[in-house]
């Protein structure tokens, strides 16, 4: 995935990063919870979580921002270091030096006089701005079949996967943790 410095201006942004060579560090630390935090200092924050998946390797995100003076980039880079921290934390906990031996090989000679002791997630995320409508649902259909595709199996169906908001938008039900808003509820799209 590429880096792309986006500036901020008020849209919904298809948003994803992955942990460190694809390891399932979200499901090894358990660390739902965590992103649930991020995706509530994002409300408070201003920004809306219209859609999201949360795997146990990487996460996808449909996130409405309001602009302002920072970048999509800053916005999750705050929020992959926010979750960085508290996945070597938990890792540490654990007592899994061999994940934490991968993450500290990884960091590079410049990032260690920085003080940086640990890579936890690949350095770029991919961000691409909504336009339309029909970008969106493509986004959010691509998002909630991500737990039942491919290699996953993760439940019998997208609905049942409890962290994603395929429930909320097929069923109608209110995620536990997250505060969603739909996507019909934002403006700013151009026509199909």
């Amino acid at each position: 995935m590429a880096i792309k410095r986006t500036q901020l201006e008020s849209g919904t942004y298809f948003c994803t990063f992955t942990c460190l060579q694809w390891l399932p560090l979200i499901e090894i630390t358990n660390l739902y919870d965590n992103i649930y935090q991020w995706f509530d200092l994002l409300g408070k924050a201003g920004h809306q979580v219209t859609g999201f998946v949360i795997m146990p390797n990487h996460l996808h995100l449909l996130l409405h921002v309001n602009a302002s003076e920072t970048t999509v980039n800053k916005i999750l880079g705050n929020g992959k270091r926010f979750m960085a921290y508290e996945i070597v934390k938990r890792l540490t906990a654990a007592n899994r030096l061999d994940l934490l031996t991968i993450l500290s090989d990884s960091v590079s000679p410049e990032e260690r006089t920085r003080k940086k002791k640990h890579r936890v997630f690949e350095p770029s995320s991919d961000i691409k701005l909504c336009f339309t409508e029909k970008f969106v649902i493509q986004k959010l259909d691509y998002l909630h079949a991500n737990p039942i595709s491919g290699k996953w199996n993760l439940a019998r169906s997208a609905v049942d996967y409890p962290h994603s908001s395929a429930a909320y938008y097929e069923l109608n039900v209110e995620h536990p943790f997250v505060k969603i808003i739909h996507y019909k509820e934002l403006t700013g799209y151009d026509e199909d």
